[in-house]
Order: structure tokens, then sequence, then C-alpha cells
């Protein structure tokens, strides 16, 4: 962890592991999908240590306070220590994924081919109408 007392956005949500490449945190916050202090934030905007930044990525979103700074992508450990989220963002996003999990379909369709039964079971149906 570096000694700055400010790193650009989108190198720090990179560092902490929020986006897997820097571009793709640099569009994330180009496109509003990143807040810091409650306003919009670019992917150049200094942010510095007691920052809270909101942060959303599909149906999910993180509220964070930065606790150090980082432009070095390290170990998934290191870049837990990078930031603090709220217990509410915690529990906002575990709602969240229990109610996806609950709209998802209880089975699966087989891929692929239809099988010999499959087709013949089409046509008997085909045939009863």
């Amino acid at each position: 962890m570096t000694q700055a007392e400010s790193v650009r956005l989108d190198q720090w949500l990179w560092a902490a592991r929020f986006f897997k490449t820097r571009s793709l945190a640099a569009a994330a916050a180009q496109g509003g999908k990143i807040h810091v202090r409650g306003d919009r934030a670019k992917p150049a905007r200094a942010i510095r240590v007691g920052d809270q930044l909101q942060i959303r990525r599909g149906p999910y979103e993180w509220v964070v306070t930065v606790n150090a700074l980082s432009t070095r992508r390290g170990p998934a450990k290191e870049a837990a220590l990078l930031y603090e989220e709220t217990a509410e963002s915690v529990r906002r996003r575990e709602a969240a994924r229990v109610q996806i999990q609950a709209q998802a379909a209880p089975f699966r369709e087989r891929g692929g081919r239809p099988t010999k039964k499959d087709r013949r079971d089409w046509t008997r149906l085909a045939s009863e109408e």
C-alpha cells in the first residue's frame, strides 16, 4: 500500500478488486456507476482515506469507506484491507442475492440437439392438434 495522499479512482477500484481491469473501472465511473461522497465521479477523480464510495455492479451496490490507498493490485486479502463496507450495504446486497435466487428458474432445460424420443413426442403432440 502506498503512502500517497490521494489516488485516481479507477486505479483504486482496480487495486481493491471491484473490477477485473482498470479500463472496466474507468468505464463504470464514466457511466455513472460510481459515486464519491454522493457525487458522480469521473475515473481520474482523486480519492482520499475516509471517502465514502457507492459502487454499482449489475443488481448489486456496495457502500464502502476507503481505509487505505493503493495503486498496486495485490492479493485479495490485501485488497480487503483497503475498504470497509457498511452493515446496511451488506444487508441490502444479501437481500438482493436472495431475491435473484428466488426468481431463478427451478430447473434448467437441456441444451443441444433434441433426442429421437423428443422428436417423436413433438410429432405426436403436433398430430393430436
